[in-house]
């Protein structure tokens, strides 16, 4: 008698990992390709985060995500990382090839994927202001930067944080400059920018201050958040009233999703199938 394969478990590590919509997304995926694999949540503290990622190898995981607040922490655990994941700081995908924990990040390019697919635009020689200087905007950065932008304005509270983020991706072929996170300093990129772009978690709560004023806001032709939670935040609902262009992150979170699914299976994602599952299943 044939012995039966037992499936191939994934799954996200955060804290707190209720709001997610990664298993919904993935296990929709691969109930689509007819793949024996199943996504599932994980609830791990700081303080444990070192023996989950021991548990990887011993119930034989094929890989996780990583979320708040993993990302960076996780990288002493490892037994490899991607270079665009060394650069960049953070993972927030981990493979398991022949138990050798490798980690990646998805995050940037997922964004770029996203931003095509909304708006068909391309940032080759064009501006962007990012607000925030954290580990989101580093992933969204270095892709910018790889896309071939011409000018990054990185627009955070603390100038010294944007600062450095600015040396981590600066090249030849990019002027980037720290500025603060201002009307005035925001109001002056929108000169060079056609893109302003939230990394931040502000906007995730109704209580939360804007980030800067709408009339601000109105300066850029493209907004973008990476907030999907609520789908519209006092930011894009400022741009929305503006006339600009707007997008949330449920796309960046779909796109990274997808990059993180070819890494584990081989197999190409079903986009459509994962969007659809994101946008059902709010947490």
């Amino acid at each position: 008698m044939k012995a039966r394969r037992l499936p191939s478990l994934v799954g996200i590590f955060g804290y707190p990992i209720a709001h997610t919509r990664s298993p919904a997304m993935h296990n929709a995926a691969f109930r689509a390709l007819k793949l024996n694999w199943y996504y599932l949540p994980f609830a791990v503290t700081p303080d444990g985060l070192a023996d989950a990622v021991r548990a990887i190898r011993v119930l034989g995981l094929a890989g996780v995500n990583l979320t708040i607040p993993h990302k960076e922490r996780v990288l002493p655990y490892l037994d490899g990382v991607s270079a665009e994941a060394r650069l960049i700081g953070a993972v927030n995908t981990v493979v398991n090839r022949g138990e050798r924990l490798i980690g990646h990040n998805t995050d940037g390019r997922g964004f770029l994927q996203a931003l095509r697919a909304e708006w068909n635009e391309s940032l080759r020689g064009q501006g962007v202001c990012l607000l925030g200087a954290g580990g989101a905007a580093r992933a969204v950065a270095v892709a910018l930067v790889r896309a071939g932008i011409s000018r990054l304005f990185i627009a955070n509270r603390g100038l010294e944080r944007a600062r450095a983020m600015s040396r981590l991706v600066h090249g030849r072929s990019v002027k980037v400059g720290a500025i603060p996170l201002s009307d005035g300093a925001v109001r002056h990129a929108a000169e060079e920018c056609r893109y302003l772009v939230n990394s931040t978690a502000i906007g995730l709560h109704p209580s939360d201050p804007r980030l800067v004023s709408p009339e601000v806001v109105g300066c850029f032709p493209y907004v973008c958040d990476l907030i999907y939670q609520p789908a519209v935040t006092p930011l894009l609902r400022d741009a929305k009233s503006a006339g600009c262009h707007t997008m949330n992150g449920l796309g960046m979170l779909v796109y990274q999703g997808a990059l993180s699914f070819e890494l584990w299976t081989g197999r190409k994602a079903p986009i459509a199938v994962m969007m659809r599952a994101a946008k059902a299943n709010p947490a």
